[in-house]
């Protein structure tokens, strides 16, 4: 069997004033699947960074956070904004084995659009699920100052950096929501978590999309393997490709990967979705793009 050869090497983010840049952490989706059969294109759960100037964004907080937090050196503290696009465990389960956040002088802001009143709010949720009997050490221990900002998808807010957030509300069991971040002129779309409905164009998608640089998909299944799973709340590459093409994006970057999804699968489907749209980039961790 022939697996795809990984990407150069980037030793370095480009950093500074209107610079944006992306690294991936975590493209799977569901449960994290790490061995030998997903080495090149990764086996941890969603988590995306965003460079805006020397100031650091984070998209979800699955398992690719502890990676994540192990480039720091100990004791080093953090200030970021963390986007969750919703709190289903394989975007969450990362945060409490994020070193930095147990340091003090870490600066946390945690946001989320999909909580309705009765769910309790973010900063409640995130708290169980760090509470006994599920996990041994409380939210408490974590010596880093935390904000936690729940909001309703749809609005637009400014962040600490500077750059500019633009949201929408995704199809997903229990809610999700869309990201724009724009920064220095540029624009990043983060959509996971999201299920098309076939003969139809999700019309929030595409007003948030528009003219982006960098536009990340829900992409979990083929088309051929959709049918099996409508209404688990997961799309395709091809809508995908596409939702790219109908916005004119200029890179399109399928992500969430299905965890049954080896590297010589993950790899046919890489070579099919840049001959169906040739700005295609499918996600892989350590990935760098920028913008």
């Amino acid at each position: 069997m022939r697996h795809p050869s990984p990407p150069d090497p980037v030793t370095r983010l480009m950093t500074g004033p209107d610079i944006m840049s992306v690294r991936f952490w975590g493209v799977r989706g569901s449960i994290a699947c790490p061995g030998p059969e997903t080495t090149i294109f990764g086996g941890n759960t969603a988590c995306v960074e965003i460079h805006c100037g020397d100031d650091r964004i984070i998209l979800d907080a699955g398992t690719g956070l502890r990676e994540l937090g192990d480039t720091f050196d100990a004791g080093a503290h953090i200030d970021a904004d963390i986007l969750l696009s919703h709190t289903h465990f394989d975007h969450i389960g990362g945060l409490p084995f994020f070193a930095p956040a147990y340091v003090g002088g870490s600066k946390l802001r945690i946001w989320a659009g999909h909580l309705r009143p009765e769910d309790g709010g973010l900063e409640n949720l995130l708290s169980s699920m760090m509470a006994a009997p599920l996990f041994p050490i409380p939210m408490g221990v974590m010596a880093s100052d935390k904000t936690f900002n729940d909001f309703h998808a749809g609005e637009s807010f400014d962040l600490h950096c500077g750059a500019h957030v633009r949201t929408c509300p995704l199809n997903h069991p229990n809610g999700a929501t869309g990201y724009r971040v724009e920064y220095g002129g540029g624009a990043v779309c983060y959509v996971t978590d999201t299920e098309h409905v076939d003969g139809t164009n999700d019309e929030n998608i595409l007003g948030l999309i528009e003219g982006a640089d960098v536009f990340i998909y829900d992409a979990t299944y083929t088309d051929a393997e959709y049918p099996s799973h409508v209404g688990w709340g997961h799309s395709t590459w091809q809508v995908g490709a596409k939702l790219a093409e109908m916005a004119g994006v200029k890179t399109y970057v399928p992500f969430h990967h299905d965890p049954s999804h080896d590297d010589e699968i993950m790899a046919a489907i890489e070579a099919e979705a840049k001959a169906r749209f040739a700005g295609t980039v499918v996600a892989r961790e350590r990935l760098i793009l920028e913008v």
